[in-house]
């Protein structure tokens, strides 16, 4: 029984103890993320600006020749290609001789002038005598009138040959007939060659000569584009040939009707080709622009942090003091993003290498 007493004893002065000796613990204190010097040169800032919203719509295209200024050539007679003088790309100059075409019009045409000329002579001397014998009393007045009218008939056959001649180009040295240029340009298309047969009938254009001083760029706008595209835009055109310069314009004319073949709507760019730059067929790439009549918080598209289907930036205030914000986007284009909520002007966003801050403060 005294030994039971003694034990109780014992354990409860260690019980004392035990209790006397616990200390109350410490709230746990956050852990602080600073940068460190090293890894902060690593790193660009940015300042939030507020600026006008833009969006920037890609959109491609191809140039073409501007067709107000396309001028394509048909035969208006029948014959054989005797020689040409010109090649595809090359500038022609309006009534330079581009080919010679031998043709049995330009013999029934030489026929029937010489038949007229000496119609008309006949008819001249007819009438002469027919005045004299008037005058004389010898004839009436409507047969004056009829010789009259008759070397004017003849006049005006042989002013319709002599037209259809010099409108054939006809070559009294050569006996052929002479196509020539009509326009100065381009020759962007060529369907002629020594030998070849032409029609007078045939639809198929011989060659198309091509003003180039000012081009078309039709761009291509799709269905999910057509509420965004307006007449008036400006457009910025990039191409492969020359990959470091950027060609303004505007777009002038929005086409109405669906394109068949491509199932899109055409937009037409009219541009002025210095230094003859820009090549029927050559492939663009387009940037519209549309500017809207409001202000927001703008900043780089490099900026944003995409997770768990949320937009956030890393704001910076000091080394030490960061913070993941979410923010509402409600515009962008390829290179800024422009904000309704979450950021203010003048606020800093870090803007390289942010994720790896943004991993460091959710972690």
């Amino acid at each position: 029984m005294a030994y039971y007493k003694s034990s109780i004893i014992v354990f409860s002065v260690l019980l004392a103890l035990g209790c006397s000796s616990e200390q109350p613990k410490e709230a746990a204190q956050p852990d602080t993320y600073c940068l460190e010097e090293s890894f902060k040169k690593s790193l660009d800032f940015f300042v939030a600006t507020r600026q006008q919203i833009t969006e920037r719509v890609h959109l491609t295209g191809t140039v073409e020749a501007n067709r107000d200024n396309v001028v394509v050539f048909k035969s208006l007679f029948s014959g054989i290609v005797a020689n040409t003088y010109f090649s595809l790309g090359q500038h022609v100059k309006k009534g330079q001789i581009l080919a010679d075409i031998s043709s049995v019009e330009y013999g029934s045409l030489n026929a029937e002038l010489q038949s007229l000329e000496s119609q008309i002579k006949v008819a001249q001397t007819r009438l002469h005598a027919v005045k004299i014998m008037f005058t004389d009393g010898l004839a009436s007045e409507k047969e004056l009138n009829e010789a009259q009218s008759e070397l004017d008939i003849l006049h005006a056959q042989k002013s319709k040959v002599s037209g259809t001649r010099n409108l054939y180009s006809a070559s009294n040295t050569k006996d052929v007939f002479q196509i020539k240029a009509p326009a100065s340009g381009i020759v962007t298309l060529k369907n002629i060659a020594p030998g070849m047969q032409i029609t007078a009938d045939d639809d198929d254009a011989l060659f198309t000569i091509s003003n180039l001083d000012n081009i078309w760029v039709m761009a291509n706008v799709y269905a999910s584009n057509l509420q965004t595209i307006t007449e008036g835009m400006d457009v910025e055109i990039r191409t492969t040939s020359y990959p470091d310069e950027i060609f303004t314009g505007k777009i002038s004319v929005l086409s109405q009707t669906l394109d068949e073949s491509a199932k899109v709507l055409k937009a037409r760019i009219v541009l002025k080709n210095t230094d003859l730059k820009f090549k029927p067929g050559m492939l663009t790439d387009i940037t519209a622009i549309k500017r809207h009549n409001e202000e927001a918080v703008s900043i780089p598209a490099s900026e944003l942090i995409f997770s768990d289907n949320e937009n956030y930036v890393v704001v910076y205030h000091d080394d030490c003091n960061m913070e993941v914000r979410k923010v509402d986007v409600m515009a962008s284009n390829n290179e800024t993003l422009f904000i309704r909520e979450g950021l203010k002007e003048n606020e800093k966003v870090i803007s390289k290498n942010q994720l790896l801050i943004f991993n460091r403060i959710n972690h």
